[in-house]
């Protein structure tokens, strides 16, 4: 489902959901049934007529059902203009630079191998130093190259 087609269905529910709680409920039959100053009344054509209502024959709740697809169609309305304003733009992104490459130097910490400074440093520091291999026996027995 795109983008487009969520942002009108929200729009469409929030319309119908503001239609839905707009509508005026009407649960029973006016405000008394005659005595104890009830009011008394009865209904004509889905309208109270009677009872302690003002206006045009003690007519209550007026206006029908107009009042209520009004405010549907601006809760729609609304709905509809901040659906869209909250729909984020299609915006090009630059994809990021590739990363560096890596950069591979020699491992170790003495001077560069097969030089004078090189014999120096590994005939001081390794005691079973063979300068014709430039190897020299560890603790374990095996031949390591001086690094």
């Amino acid at each position: 489902m795109g983008k487009t087609t969520f942002t009108a269905l929200i729009a469409a529910l929030v319309g119908l959901m503001a239609l839905t709680l707009a509508a005026p409920a009407e649960a029973g039959r006016g405000h008394g049934n005659g005595w104890k100053g009830g009011g008394g009344g009865r209904y004509v054509q889905n309208n109270y007529y009677g009872g302690r209502g003002g206006g045009y024959y003690g007519r209550r709740g007026g206006g029908g059902g107009y009042n209520a697809l009004g405010a549907g169609l601006i809760g729609f309305g609304v709905g509809a203009i901040v659906g869209s304003a909250l729909t984020p733009r299609e915006v090009y992104v630059v994809p990021p630079p590739p990363p560096p490459q890596p950069v591979y130097t020699r491992a170790g910490y003495g001077p560069p191998a097969w030089t004078p400074d090189w014999y120096t440093y590994c005939y001081s520091r390794y005691r079973s130093f063979n300068p014709n291999t430039g190897t020299f026996v560890g603790y374990d027995g095996y031949e390591r190259l001086c690094r």
